[in-house]
């Protein structure tokens, strides 16, 4: 099969990540793969891709987030229609690329296309929120990679979506040292002990503002303890929550470059080091789609923290992690303290068994199925006609 493969970014967030890892093992099945991706800085993935890439130029944002969203769809659009490479399989990962499709379908310019939905916002726009119910309503086929989204799509929309899993890349995530670790902590400034480690930013949804009032309280017994919050590329801007997160760290006394550390985006050379650098991986989130970093960071060797709430709940056991409720920075503080213990050995050792079951391949040969299903619904519209 030729699949087109659509991403909003080249930075690593968690759908970008699954494009890419699903193109790769696509690719090692066979298939023609071209993941076509809006490129704000001129400078594409950091590292290539193991298909063909297609960069969509992106223009500076303008002022307001519905404007933006028009400008991103319109310049994926504006690309795609003088590509004379016909596929098989149109996928967007995210809603720009899904609107944009979905006009391609109007145009006559491709025959269907598919989405998968990682999870759904509660956006306070009327305009993003359309351009979310067109990204899930309009697409021949939507897939998602957890049951509680699938559970939502069925509730909500009425759709059965069925389920794709995500993987984990055991070729670059390990426990086993580099020899890089000493200038990666020199690098990043990590002399803490014990280093509490989060990868997506400084988001609502990633539950900031509880983590660090969390850490505040870690910290009265462990001076010399340092969370890390790496990453941050997102198409949103989540200033007045960024502004909220900087006053609860100057209120709660938290040095900014000591004690809590910002490195903003990981390049991906250093990111699976900066894992081994790490005594604990928090993820409390309020919503995920799935959470890649966590099987990353378990195949890291590291005790994982999650929210007890789906998606967690789904592909983790109750002894492979410790749970907190995300409302409650009380339990987040009793499970980062709980980390450190030589009681986590045993859940560390247990959580290893989950690394098996999720692979790219499966996940691609999941997509293989249904991309052929898709092809022949749509050959047999043709040949009734």
């Amino acid at each position: 099969m030729h699949i087109a493969l659509l991403t909003y970014a080249t930075k690593p967030r968690g759908s970008v990540i699954h494009t890419l890892e699903l193109a790769a093992a696509l690719t090692t099945l066979g298939h023609h793969v071209c993941i076509f991706a809006l490129d704000k800085d001129g400078l594409g993935f950091e590292q290539p891709p193991h298909c063909a890439v297609q960069l969509v130029p992106a223009a500076p944002a303008p002022a307001g987030i519905d404007a933006l969203i028009q400008q991103r769809i319109q310049e994926f659009v504006d690309f795609l229609v003088p590509i004379p490479e016909q596929f098989n399989i149109y996928h967007a990962q995210d809603c720009i690329g899904a609107n944009a499709l979905l006009m391609l379908r109007q145009r006559g310019n491709i025959p269907h296309f598919v989405r998968t939905v990682h999870h759904v916002e509660a956006y306070a726009s009327p305009y993003l929120q359309h351009c979310q119910e067109q990204s899930i309503r309009e697409p021949d086929r939507c897939l998602c990679v957890s049951d509680r989204w699938q559970a939502v799509l069925k509730i909500d929309y009425g759709i059965t979506a069925p389920k794709v899993t995500n993987g984990v890349n055991l070729d670059r995530f390990s426990a086993v040292p580099a020899g890089t670790e000493g200038l990666l902590k020199q690098r990043y400034g990590l002399m803490g002990s014990p280093t509490y480690l989060t990868v997506g930013g400084i988001e609502p949804r990633k539950n900031s503002i509880h983590l660090l009032e969390a850490f505040a309280q870690v910290l009265e017994t462990h001076a010399a303890a340092q969370l890390v919050i790496a990453g941050g590329a997102t198409l949103f801007d989540y200033q007045p929550y960024r502004e909220e997160f900087f006053a609860a760290a100057k209120t709660l006394g938290i040095a900014v470059g000591r004690s809590l550390l910002l490195p903003g985006v990981i390049p991906a050379t250093d990111l699976p080091g900066l894992y081994r650098c790490a005594d604990v991986f928090c993820f409390p989130s309020l919503q995920e789609g799935w959470g890649l970093v966590v099987l990353e960071a378990i195949a890291s060797g590291l005790p994982v923290i999650v929210s007890d709430q789906a998606p967690f709940t789904e592909f983790l056991d109750r002894d492979q992690a410790l749970w907190v409720d995300p409302a409650q920075p009380a339990t987040i503080v009793t499970a980062m303290v709980q980390a450190i213990t030589p009681d986590c050995t045993g859940m560390i050792q247990r959580s290893q068994s989950i690394l098996s079951r999720y692979s790219w391949r499966a996940s691609a040969q999941l997509h293989e199925a249904e991309y052929r299903q898709l092809m022949g619904a749509a050959f047999k519209s043709f040949s009734s006609c």
